[in-house]
């Protein structure tokens, strides 16, 4: 096929996504289009053709890749966040003719559901953490029954317009009855939560495999990595990652999403449990994450592997480079954890000094801008981890 009237659409401009665009780039992808739902960083790479910023729903978006396959012919999406999941799913046929959509259409649902994601670890034994479902207002008595402390979480991510945290980590009964209230607005309006054990060990010990499975059941590359630090604190998103993993890692991962039968670019992630040295299934991220350009800077361009196995063309497999230590930063947020997070000086110094190598999330010499906005972007981020930090403590 001819790539030139072919164009990859990345979703999503943040750290993701500008990092598919320079994946793509690299690999000599002529044809690259970002859409988004507000200005981000990768509305400012000069990697790019055009961006376009649309409404937060799937009419907007079915109208944009309408007008993109007249333009420039078959589109290839590059999803970075569970809302472009969504909403792709939702146009599903009425796109499908003319648009390479990396999922497996007849179980996405089931598949962002981190409950069912736990079913089929216990089906395959593949070690994860204990878990019930919170559904509903009684559900949330139950959880004084269990051993604490707990992790409560959502059991899909949600990304559009009702924010609702990530994590929420409870110690004891007491901090539970605290955010009782919390919880029950978010499950008036419709919100399903996990409850989970608490699995010991710091940030250092999770994990991921990740890897691009075709429509035809083949993993066509993968690679594995593990995170160093995550932000605002440990329970959070990347901050620091690095290319170290056991090999058990890609083993479990690759076992996980055979079982599942997931297509497109996925991420498992697991904590090592210190308590029995299990590696624990946290969460499958059907989608290109913040860190993934850990792959690419190892020899692995998934990115690449989807564009080419869309067009008809073989990926080489590749293997990873392991041999040379490096560690990836995004330094908005280590800066924001150095001071924000008491004792993080350490973990700062690490990050930045004891690798072989060391690469930036945003900066790029030859692609400045995205970097000088971000740094725009850093006394907002501080100014909102600091209020989170009093709110914390003194309400």
């Amino acid at each position: 096929m001819d790539t030139k009237k072919s164009i990859a659409i990345v979703l999503g401009g943040y750290v993701n996504g500008y990092s598919i665009i320079r994946e793509l780039y690299k690999c000599d992808v002529q044809n690259i289009w970002l859409i988004d739902f507000y200005k981000s960083l990768g509305t400012y790479s000069n990697k790019i053709i055009d961006y376009s910023i649309i409404s937060p729903n799937s009419y907007s978006l079915k109208l944009e890749i309408i007008f993109l396959y007249q333009k420039f012919g078959k589109i290839v999406l590059f999803p970075t966040a569970d809302i472009h999941l969504e909403m792709l799913n939702e146009i599903y046929d009425e796109v499908q003719n003319y648009c390479f959509l990396p999922f497996n259409q007849k179980n996405l649902s089931n598949s962002l559901d981190k409950l069912y994601q736990y079913k089929c670890c216990e089906n395959i034994d593949i070690p994860c953490p204990r878990t019930i479902r919170i559904s509903n207002i009684n559900d949330i008595d139950a959880l004084y029954e269990i051993d604490f402390p707990i992790l409560i979480k959502p059991n899909k991510r949600k990304d559009g317009h009702l924010k609702v945290f990530r994590n929420l980590f409870l110690n004891n009964p007491s901090e539970l009855n605290k955010n009782k209230l919390i919880l029950i607005n978010f499950i008036n309006k419709g919100i399903v939560f996990l409850a989970s054990e608490y699995i010991p060990g710091g940030e250092e010990n999770i994990f991921a495999y990740t890897a691009y499975r075709s429509k035809k059941g083949k993993v066509l590359n993968d690679w594995i990595g593990k995170k160093l630090t995550q932000f605002p604190n440990k329970f959070g998103v990347f901050s620091s990652a690095s290319n170290e993993a056991p090999e058990i890692i890609r083993i479990q991962g690759e076992k996980i999403i055979n079982e599942m039968d997931l297509t497109g670019i996925v991420e498992p992630e697991f904590k090592l449990d210190p308590r029995d040295g299990q590696y624990k299934l946290m969460e499958i991220n059907l989608r290109s994450m913040m860190w993934h350009r850990v792959g690419s800077l190892s020899g692995v361009n998934l990115q690449h592997t989807q564009w080419l196995d869309a067009l008809g063309e073989k990926p080489v497999k590749t293997p990873q480079n392991q041999k040379v230590r490096f560690h990836f930063l995004y330094m908005r947020h280590e800066i924001i954890n150095l001071l924000s997070r008491k004792g993080y000086f350490t973990n700062f110094r690490q990050n930045l000094m004891h690798a072989d190598k060391k690469y930036f999330a945003v900066y790029n010499r030859g692609d400045l801008k995205p970097f000088l906005i971000d740094l725009l972007y850093l006394p907002r981020s501080l100014l909102g981890t600091w209020l989170r930090v009093l709110k914390r403590h003194y309400f």
